[in-house]
Parts: C-alpha cells; sequence; structure tokens
C-alpha cells in the first residue's frame, strides 16, 4: 500500500473554509435565537388570551348584573342612559 504525502491547503482555501464555518455557526446560532423568540412570543400570546378570556367574562358578569338591575335594552355610555327594549 502506497503512503499518501499530506499537503498543505493554500491560504485562500483555509480562509473560504474558515469563512463557511463562521457562516454556519451563525447561522445555527441565529436559528436558535429565533426559536427562542418564538417561544417568547407564544408565551406572551397565551398571556393575552387568557387576559382576553377574563375581560369577556368580566364584561358577561357586568352585562347580566345591569339586565337584572335594568331589564333588557341599550345603554348609551356617551349620555350615561339606558333604554328599554320594547
Amino acid at each position: 500500500m502506497a503512503q499518501e504525502t499530506v499537503q498543505k491547503l493554500t491560504e485562500e482555501e483555509i480562509q473560504s473554509l474558515t469563512n463557511l464555518q463562521d457562516s454556519y455557526n451563525r447561522l445555527v446560532t441565529n436559528i436558535g435565537n429565533t426559536e427562542s423568540q418564538i417561544w417568547v412570543l407564544n408565551e406572551r400570546k397565551e398571556n393575552l388570551k387568557s387576559e382576553l378570556k377574563s375581560l369577556q367574562e368580566q364584561e358577561t358578569k357586568l352585562a347580566q348584573e345591569l339586565e337584572d338591575k335594568y331589564g333588557t335594552g341599550t345603554i348609551s355610555l356617551e349620555k350615561g342612559e339606558f333604554s328599554p327594549s320594547n
């Protein structure tokens, strides 16, 4: 079996390989950062959905309280008035 000789890479080849490796590492880091941001945004979205549900429940409760007090009708916030339905 013939022994192969070790050959030196040129500076240009070394630089090209180094550049590719650096680009790959940056890309992998960016993917990781993006995934982390997606996770944070999903958490934020879930929190907002929970807050929205709570507001809807408050609205339903208040609407029921007002209906119990005034009956069915419409409310004008601008005038601060309740008009009963016929």
